[in-house]
């Protein structure tokens, strides 16, 4: 299998490589942090003059049809560079309204024109304070009303909740797991935004009575669901790649500078021997990902569902390894704000706990038919 990106994917990735190292800096983007928008309109901007925001969109709604492995050049970038706006939230949002909706129904493909143009931002739903990381476990309920639906419940833990003006909801509805739309200004809906240790912004929604659109057929709600969150899984992966290679390449760096006995440590054998392992990490985490890419629009869920597990546990484990080296070769400045590579490791370890830890995605593949066949 060819993992090499294609011409236009490298330019993308240049493109955007470069505009972050001359604009989204660290101090920059700590600058952004402290603001109490905690995002910025300015960058956003420029990510639709890229083409960001137009990627993942079908090309009749305005995008580019951007492929998982399109996507996927785009979060290592904004991995690498730590980028705090609400791309990834936005693109797992458009991507619900492509296979819950279907983008050629009018409303959604309304909304998708408008991301495209940059002109609204989505989120998409998917814990509740008792699910931990179980997609299914739902105590929001929805009910039809005259003119939709409406919806009772509370979502914690949204990311870039506050900054979307759509969330893509999923709710129990007559037994089963019925998936909806939400506008930010609709009425019995209540919003706390909030900053996280990594950086980030989320938010708790709370739900009374709010007026909701139902995406697709109520009956398909559930495999619909668990795909979504695949998507973001694996643009969760691409992104800890990105941040994993910053970091490894923040620790060399430092390395060469920091002298002990009069010579950099990077001199020193057994140091060499853990920056190799730290690198050996990252490669293996960087293969499953891209594997994972591959495999994510495979006719086969249960070929999507092995490697998108698969991927999200080796870069977990390579996360917390990276970090924890990189943090100790660091000395004490490892844990201080005011050097990238903290706030590398809190934003992977953020990603590792996300969506699934390492545990939950061992489990989810050993329970595949495949495996159990194979041991």
């Amino acid at each position: 299998m060819n993992f090499n990106f294609t011409a236009e994917q490298q330019q993308l990735a240049d493109a955007l490589r470069r505009y972050l190292d001359k604009n989204y800096g660290f101090e920059a983007r700590q600058a952004i942090v402290k603001t109490p928008a905690g995002v910025s309109d300015q960058h956003w901007s420029a990510f639709v003059e890229l083409g960001l925001t137009a990627l993942p969109v079908p090309a009749e709604q305005g995008g580019f049809d951007g492929a998982p492995f399109d996507m996927l050049v785009v979060m290592q970038e904004l991995g690498r560079a730590l980028v705090v706006e609400p791309y990834w939230s936005t693109a797992v949002g458009v991507e619900a309204l492509k296979l819950a909706g279907g983008a050629a129904e009018p409303e959604n493909a309304a909304l998708l024109e408008r991301v495209a143009s940059g002109e609204i931002k989505l989120a998409a739903a998917f814990h509740e304070p008792q699910s931990r990381y179980d997609l299914f476990s739902l105590e929001t309920q929805a009910k039809e009303t005259g003119d939709g639906f409406a919806l009772t419940g509370t979502k914690s833990v949204v990311q870039h909740g506050a900054q979307a003006g759509y969330w893509i909801v999923p709710a129990r509805f007559a037994g089963e797991v019925a998936l909806f739309v939400v506008a930010r200004d609709a009425k019995g809906v209540e919003v706390s935004d909030y900053r996280t240790i990594d950086g980030q912004r989320a938010a708790t929604l709370t739900f009374k009575e709010a007026h909701a659109r139902r995406l697709g057929d109520a009956h398909a709600g559930a495999a619909t669901w668990e795909k979504i969150a695949d998507y973001a899984t694996f643009l969760l992966c691409a992104q800890a790649v990105g941040a994993m290679d910053a970091l490894n390449h923040a620790t060399v760096e430092y390395t060469k500078t920091r002298q002990q006995f009069g010579v950099p440590i990077a001199r020193f054998q057994a140091l060499q021997h853990r920056m190799a392992e730290m690198l050996i990490h990252a490669e293996q985490a960087r293969s499953l990902t891209y594997l994972a890419a591959a495999r994510y629009s495979s006719e086969s869920a249960e070929a999507r569902r092995r490697a998108i597990s698969a991927a999200k546990v080796r870069v977990g484990q390579a996360a917390r390894f990276i970090g924890q080296q990189a943090v100790q070769l660091h000395g004490g400045m490892g844990v201080t704000n005011e050097v990238a590579a903290a706030h590398l490791f809190k934003r992977l370890a953020i990603i590792e706990t996300t969506l699934g830890d390492v545990d939950h995605h061992l489990e989810r593949f050993a329970s595949l038919p495949g495996f159990s066949q194979a041991a």
